[in-house]
């Protein structure tokens, strides 16, 4: 199990990125959440096994359909086991 914080930034607010980040962490795996930033960039904090971490980490480079992912920056965190979905966090 890992842990990964995600930026994502480009054209990534207002086009339904946060619910395209649910639905594609909820199809590999993992768990965790997912905020728009003040800076009009997108943060997706993602817990799971590395394969789900990595195939969700592939989602948020390609965005939805609106989008346009300019850059993902990927940190490593150490687990927190806290969550138990994945969701919107404001």
């Amino acid at each position: 199990m890992i842990a990964r914080r995600f930026i994502v930034r480009g054209r990534v607010q207002g086009v339904g990125f946060r619910y395209f980040a649910i639905h594609a962490a909820r199809r590999a795996g993992v768990v965790g959440t997912v905020r728009n930033l003040a800076d009009g960039s997108v943060e997706a904090i993602a817990e799971g096994e590395t394969a789900a971490v990595e195939e969700f980490r592939h989602s948020l480079e390609r965005g939805p359909v609106l989008a346009r992912v300019i850059e993902v920056v990927e940190t490593e965190l150490p687990l927190s086991n806290r969550y138990i979905d994945f969701d919107v966090s404001f």
